[in-house]
């Protein structure tokens, strides 16, 4: 099994920063893509930015371009998601997602995992 725990949240000013970290442990062969998405109250989940193997990186909300940044320290399993100017807007429960491939009995197989989710709170 593969378990994410982020960490990093925390009560902000408007135009602060803060850095979410996403670290992967488990039986992982290998992290094929990372996401961050986030849950606003009252709101459906969102995605935010994707990094993949490569080190490709996605931004799929255009408001937190040039804003947010998402990184990965392979040697680590973490991903990173720096964000600043950070807006009330941003204030949601941010969550990871990853795509990992584990080892089974016969070959490997590719799931997806969710960490526990990580709160963000922007004060205006």
């Amino acid at each position: 099994q593969v378990q994410l725990v982020e960490s990093g949240g925390g009560l902000v000013q408007y135009g602060g920063s803060l850095r979410l970290s996403c670290a992967a442990s488990g039986s992982i062969v290998k992290i094929n893509r990372v996401s961050w998405y986030r849950q606003a109250p009252g709101k459906q989940r969102e995605l935010v930015a994707t990094i993949t193997s490569s080190n490709t990186t996605n931004y799929a909300d255009s408001s937190v371009e040039g804003r947010f940044t998402i990184s990965g320290d392979k040697s680590k399993n973490t991903v990173y998601l720096q964000m600043n100017s950070l807006k009330p807007e941003d204030t949601a429960v941010y969550y990871c997602n990853a795509f990992v491939t584990i080892a089974r009995f016969f070959g490997q197989s590719e799931y997806s995992y969710w960490g526990q989710g990580t709160q963000v709170t922007v004060s205006s």
